[in-house]
This record gives structure tokens, sequence and C-alpha cells, in this order.
């Protein structure tokens, strides 16, 4: 639960960033009431009621107790804190008014359970058949040991199962079928690294390479180029390509492994949530255009304009050690990737405190780019003077265009 802190703290804030630059873009000022209610004043009505549940919910998950447990308890707080609310007359929750909630939650649920069980029969299809084997060998041919293909081809898979199926129920087939293609595919990365930087290969191996390719061995345990490393494993693999799987346990530290399929699934998780905020379908959205009552496509679109984040964070996932490094380096990926985020927000709506033209959006884009690269820090100190030069030469211009302010 953790380690989800910080992407989602990402996705977020790139939505208040595109919700920010176009209020600002558009002219939007505060609205201020003398009737509104501060936030405050919301917090000490009903905060209790809202926080204290979904607090005792995610204490008694990180303590570790399983989510049944958790759920119920947290279920029994909501009771509780309706009747510590200073507005507790109003609000208590009493045997009726518990048998309501009760039964609307069961009725919620019926749906859900009713699709659990379909996705269970789905499940159990494929891992009897092998189809899940079966397709994830696809996804690693298609992509051509591309990482960022596999993504793009996830994605795809992900937006089409999202048509017909709830996010929880697309994500469990969508893990069935593609995550051990993803984390095989990062893992392979790992080991390229490895054998790159001059570590030396099982005594197994050593042997089938000698039958595969004996010219090969000379160049063992020494620092070779990531394409003379990536030429030894296809020789592998072209051998027998469960040995190539087997280096990863044999060669690759555990802690590192299990960081990469964790990475593997939250890449599956985050892109099954796209069809909530992807036309056509994006029920999410459509439900919030009901209830604000606005046209349902063009608050689909707005939808998916502004989750750009909900792309970009699974990159994150694949390429950087967002989700299994120490938090010096979880952070310092979090702080550029938040730079990133804001640069392009800016440069998808044009505006940076003043009008952006062709050639300072392009140039904003290239910043997001440069802050997201992974694995080198200079790329995002040049990605990050990018965006402080195109910020000043915008306040620049603004000033210039109205001498009142300077």
């Amino acid at each position: 639960m953790l380690v989800a802190t910080l992407p989602a703290l990402l996705y977020f804030l790139s939505v208040a960033f595109f919700v920010r630059i176009e209020a600002k873009r558009l002219g939007f000022q505060v609205e201020q009431r003398a009737d509104s209610p501060n936030l405050w004043q919301i917090m000490r009505n009903g905060g209790i009621v809202f926080i204290v549940p979904i607090a005792v919910l995610i204490a008694l998950l990180v303590l570790g107790f399983t989510p049944t447990y958790a759920a119920g308890v947290a279920i029994l707080a909501v009771i509780a804190a309706s009747w510590l609310t200073p507005l507790a007359q109003q609000r208590r929750m009493r045997p009726r008014a518990i048998l309501d909630a009760l039964a609307l939650g069961s009725r919620n649920m019926i749906a859900t359970g009713l699709l659990l069980v379909a996705v269970g029969l789905i499940v159990n299809v494929i891992a009897m058949t092998g189809i899940g084997n079966t397709l994830s060998l696809m996804i690693q041919s298609w992509a051509g040991g591309s990482l960022l293909l596999a993504l793009v081809l996830v994605a795809i898979a992900s937006l089409i199962l999202g048509m017909g199926l709830p996010v929880t129920a697309a994500y469990i087939v969508l893990a069935t079928l593609s995550a051990p293609a993803l984390y095989n595919l990062m893992a392979h990365a790992q080991l390229v690294e490895l054998l790159a930087a001059g570590s030396p290969l099982p005594q197994a191996a050593n042997a089938m390479l000698m039958l595969a390719a004996p010219d090969r061995l000379a160049s063992l345990g020494q620092p070779m180029s990531v394409a003379e490393a990536e030429g030894l494993l296809n020789a592998l693999r072209a051998l027998d390509p469960a040995l190539v799987v087997g280096l990863y346990d044999q060669m690759l530290d555990p802690a590192l492994l299990t960081g990469l399929l964790l990475s593997a699934h939250m890449i599956i998780f985050w892109l099954s949530q796209d069809s909530n905020v992807t036309p056509p379908v994006c029920l999410t959205a459509y439900a919030a255009a009901a209830i604000a009552g606005t046209d349902p496509m063009r608050t689909g679109f707005m939808a998916w304009k502004l989750a750009k984040g909900l792309y970009i964070v699974p990159v994150l996932f694949a390429f950087t050690p967002l989700l299994y490094g120490d938090w010096s380096t979880g952070l310092s990926i979090f702080a550029f990737a938040l730079l990133a985020l804001y640069a392009f927000a800016a440069a998808f709506q044009g505006w940076l405190g003043t009008q952006l033209g062709p050639v300072e959006r392009l140039l904003l884009a290239a910043a997001g780019l440069l802050l997201l690269w992974p694995g080198s820090f200079w790329l995002h100190v040049v990605g990050s003077m990018l965006l402080v030069l195109v910020a000043l030469w915008g306040h620049r211009s603004r000033w210039a265009s109205n001498p009142a302010k300077q």
C-alpha cells in the first residue's frame, strides 16, 4: 500500500495541474459567497464520518489483517463515527438505517459478485488450456523485445476489455493473460544490464552456451555492450527458452524480482482504469456528466484529456525503480516525474502564465520527455532547466505585454 502512494500522488497532482492551468487560461476566479461553508466547517460537521472508516480500513490492511476482516471493522467504524459528529442527533445510524445500508450494499454487490463468478470461469479456462502462456508469448513476440511496445499492446487490450467488464474484472483477466509477458520483459532488461556489467553465467548456462555459441565464452565475466549481452541471451534462448527464464531466478536478486512482479501487476491495474476515462465507453465520465448536467461525450473527451497521468505513470513502473527502489530513489523519480507532468500539462493546454506558441509547446513536451527519461540524472537536469527557461520566457512576454504589472 505504501509503494502505491507516490504513483497515486503523481496521478492526482497531474489532474490538478491540468485543471489549474485550464482555469487560468480561461480566466476563472475563485467564487466568494458569504454563505459558502469553509473547509473547517465541512470537516467539523462531517469529516469524522468520512475519515475514521477509511483510516481504520487502511490501518488494518497495513497491519496485515485480511481484507474481509478490515472491511468488516470499517463498517462498524462507520456506525460508531455517525454517533460522534457534532450533528450526531441528525446523523446517528439507528437500527433501521443500519439495515437499509446493509440492504443497499448487498444490492450493489450482486452485480459485482455475478461478474466475478464469470471472471473466475474465464480465469480457470485460461489456466487449464494454457491460453495465458500462449498469449503471453504472443505479446512478447509482437513486441519484438520492446517493453514500450508491450505496454501499448496491453493498453489496447485493457481498453477493449474495459468496454465490457468493470475495472476489477478487466484487471483479473488481463493480469492472467499479460502479466507474465511484462514480467519477463522487465526481468530480461535487468539481466542484460547485469551481463553487460560483467557478471558471469551459472555453470549450467555456461555448458549450454558452449554447445550453442562457443565463440562467446571468451566474453563471459567481462564488461560487454548491451547488444553483445542480448546476443548471448538470444543464443541461449534458441537452445531452451526455459533456460533464460531460469536465469532470472539464479542471477537476479529475489527482492528485485518481487519488485518487477509488483510493477507488472501495477502497470496492468493502472491501464485497466483507462476505460473509465476513454471514449466511447468512459462510464465514470458519463456519470459525472449526468451529475454536472453537461454533454456526456464532451465530458468523456475532457476526462481523457485530463487523465494523461494514467498513461504516463505505468511507463515509470516499467522503466524505473519507482515501486521497488529505496526511498531516496523513489522521491527523486517522483520529483522529476512531477515536473514532467506539469510540463506536459502546460504543453497540452498551451498555457504557462501566458498563451504559448507552437515552439514553446514543443519545448515543453521535449522537457517532459527528458524529465521522464530513465536512468539519466543529467537529462533530468537539462529538462528541468528547459522547463524553467520556457516559464521565464512566458513571464517575460506577459510583463512586456502589460507594463503596468512591472
